[in-house]
């Protein structure tokens, strides 16, 4: 796409300065350097990027030929502040540490760097190599003291412009936020009139969700409690779009975590305004991205806090304790030591939401969980599974890539690669010996033409440096080519590669060797893996993505809770039942079972006669026994009371849950001590215990108070 250029006029000095160009200068790249601090300035400023621009035609005017101008405008819109996240200048450093740049042309110093750290950088890399400096005001050399001197001064000036300019507005920011009129987002529940005056909002229904919000707190003592509440009875959060088509009208999102945090820690809600509570942290910041970089600071180090400014929805005192309860509740989380034995940490991903998956520990376990909908936004668990199976799976891929015979294939691959490298070597000596070919025919036209022969002898002149040209221009690239190529290993690192092949498998299982040195080795390899369930079934299988951009694909069976969560359920209650049917008893049928190869959930290897009949009992299957014999091994009950497996079958709910319940007191049962089952637990619970069994089973536990928990169940 042509752009409209501007001729840019040469001042006297630029003029005089023009006897620092010599030859070597014009037969390397004259680079034109362009960049303005931010896409505001692109939009309103465009007589100084068109400017810029110019630069190429004073750079033709000292010697350059169209071809050797090379213009660099990859940094538009980007800050000078840093040469992080400017890679403009960097791809303009290595250029000149390539010997391929003869002078760098910018409208001003400042367009190039506004840190002396960088500047001072780039005036030593010049001076190595030779490289000139323009712009309007002249050319420099970089390898002359004098013109040294005037550039550092030039490269600290603009340093300091650039503070001066933010000190400026910085003190005027601050003066207004100290009167208290700096106008600040309005958190959720206040609207701003035009006069500039802040109130809570006009739609009555949004004052009292964030009534609530404080409410509920109060009352239970936990955000996740609070979330708890509101998505079980429906309460939706009032926004104001801040942004779009509909910015400052009201919308109603569905609540989360981080929106309830926010507003429990932020005073405005007790009526303070408020300014400093996030400052930017220079060493937190990233180049590029001015977002970055924010920390949080505590109460007394606020900047500016100006009680009762804004109308209150809680007092003072209220929001002190809130935020005391917060920071207990984060104390009481980050007390607990955990010691991280999971092999796989920040490394997995759930391949059903694409969230990372957190290792979580309990009840000496540990698992893998992907816990984001649940954690934002009160939702249920996305997915699930027991962190040793994954890691035994990931573990085997591990070590069978560290495998002599898998190394071998890599020490031949790297060889196919040095063998590819040494044919593009060979296929560039050719280009190379038929470009000096071609300069080398050209010298002999050029001697060979009778100088009185005017009109040959331009023409082969021509024809001669544009050969020379292409040549060098052939040159620089093949040195860009082998600078990118990787060093190759030589016969020594192979053969302590493939000896340390050898010891890896030991080395791995040795009882010296740490969890986290494990999760080292791993984390060298592998960039992410992807976790894949099938349903709610024992099948599974894992993506490990490798270092270098190729993948792996594996599937395991995972531990389930429950017999129905086998994928081949239905078949084996068929073949239960086909067994019954044959008259065998339990024992039997479970001998048969193993002999066949089925196998139990929990990661139990064979069942047995107590497994066969509690899952002949839950799905309605009787042993066919005579009836005496069915008599004598019932043990007897009284009215109104069920065997604990019965119970929870009635309720739907797990038996370990059931009992964890009779051990807490919260239901009343009794042990057998004959029968069948000499320990068997039996419960008492007629119909209104049935009932507020029930209730208590779907009641919501999770952020209740255990006080208020039970009692409200």
């Amino acid at each position: 796409m042509s752009r409209e250029m501007t001729v840019v006029t040469m001042t006297p000095a630029a003029a005089l300065s023009g006897h620092k160009v010599v030859a070597r200068h014009l037969e390397r790249t004259a680079i034109v350097y362009v960049r303005q601090s931010t896409v505001q300035q692109l939009v309103r400023h465009q007589e100084s990027t068109r400017l810029q621009y110019g630069l190429t035609e004073r750079a033709a005017t000292l010697g350059w030929t169209r071809d050797r101008i090379v213009v660099i405008d990859d940094d538009l819109g980007r800050s000078g502040a840093n040469a992080e996240g400017r890679p403009g200048f960097q791809r303009l450093v290595a250029e000149v540490g390539l010997d391929h740049v003869g002078i760098i042309l910018g409208i001003e110093m400042s367009r190039l760097a506004r840190s002396c750290r960088d500047w001072h950088q780039l005036l030593e890399v010049c001076a190595v190599f030779g490289t000139l400096i323009g712009d309007l005001d002249g050319i420099y050399d970089p390898a002359n003291y004098n013109d040294r001197l005037l550039l550092g001064l030039k490269g600290t000036m603009s340093e300091a412009e650039l503070h001066v300019l933010k000190q400026r507005m910085l003190q005027g920011k601050l003066a207004k936020a100290r009167r208290g009129e700096l106008g600040l987002r309005l958190p959720i529940g206040y609207a701003r009139r035009p006069s500039g005056e802040v109130i809570q909002e006009t739609d009555e229904e949004a004052r009292g969700v964030v009534a609530l919000v404080f409410e509920q707190f109060e009352t239970r003592g936990t955000i996740h409690g609070v979330l708890r509440y509101l998505v079980d009875h429906d309460v939706r959060i009032p926004v104001r779009a801040a942004s779009g088509v509909t910015k400052g009208e009201l919308e109603w999102h569905r609540p989360n975590r981080v929106t309830l945090t926010n507003m429990l820690h932020n005073p405005a809600y007790a009526g303070a305004y408020v300014y400093g509570r996030r400052p930017t942290d220079p060493r937190r910041k990233q180049p590029g991205r001015p977002a970055t970089g924010r920390t949080v600071a505590k109460m007394g180090e606020w900047t500016v806090c100006l009680h009762d400014r804004w109308p209150a929805y809680i007092s003072w005192d209220q929001y002190e304790r809130n935020v005391s309860q917060l920071a207990a509740n984060r104390n009481r989380a980050m007390s607990t030591v955990r010691r991280g034995c999971t092999l796989l940490s920040g490394l997995m991903v759930c391949g059903k939401c694409g969230h990372s998956m957190a290792a979580q520990y309990s009840g000496g376990y540990a698992r893998y969980t992907c816990a984001r909908e649940a954690v934002d936004y009160g939702g249920k668990l996305c997915t699930s599974i027991r962190a040793s199976s994954v890691d035994e799976t990931v573990s085997a891929l591990v070590l069978r890539a560290l495998e002599p015979s898998a190394l071998e294939v890599s020490l031949q691959v790297a060889e196919n690669i040095e063998a590819e490298r040494r044919r593009l070597d060979e296929s560039w000596s050719l280009r190379l010996e038929r470009a000096q070919y071609d300069v080398d025919r050209a010298m002999r036209q050029y001697n060979a033409v009778e100088p009185e022969n005017r009109l040959v002898a331009r023409t082969i002149e021509r024809q001669l440096e544009d050969k020379l040209n292409a040549q060098r221009e052939l040159q620089e690239e093949h040195r860009r080519f082998e600078a990118q190529q990787p060093t190759a290993l030589t016969a020594q690192e192979r053969e302590s590669i493939r000896a340390l092949a050898e010891n890896i498998p030991a080395l791995w299982a040795a009882a010296s060797t740490s969890s986290a040195e494990r999760q080292t080795i791993v984390c060298q390899l592998v960039e992410q893996i992807d976790l894949h369930i099938e349903g709610t079934t024992e099948r599974a299988k894992v993506v490990v993505h490798w270092v270098g951009g190729h993948y792996s694909i594996a599937s395991f069976v995972r531990p389930v809770a429950r017999t129905d969560q086998l994928s081949y359920h239905r078949k084996l209650l068929d073949r239960i039942a086909h067994l019954r049917d044959d008259r065998l008893t339990s024992l039997q049928i479970a001998e048969r079972l193993n002999a066949e190869g089925w196998r139990p959930p929990k990661r139990r290897t064979t069942f047995n006669a107590e497994m066969v009949r509690t899952i002949m009992s839950r799905n309605g299957m009787t042993l066919q026994r005579t009836a005496t014999r069915r008599a004598a091994d019932r043990p007897t009950i009284h009215k109104d009371e069920w065997y604990l497996p019965n119970l929870a079958t009635e309720l739907a709910m797990p038996v370990i849950t059931l009992y964890s319940w009779l051990r807490r007191g919260w239901v009343n049962g009794r042990q057998l001590t004959t029968g069948r089952k000499p320990h068997a637990w039996v419960i008492r619970a007629d119909v209104q215990e049935l009932a507020r069994l029930r209730a208590l089973r779907a009641a919501p536990k999770l952020g209740w108070r255990s006080d208020k928990w039970i009692a409200s169940a």
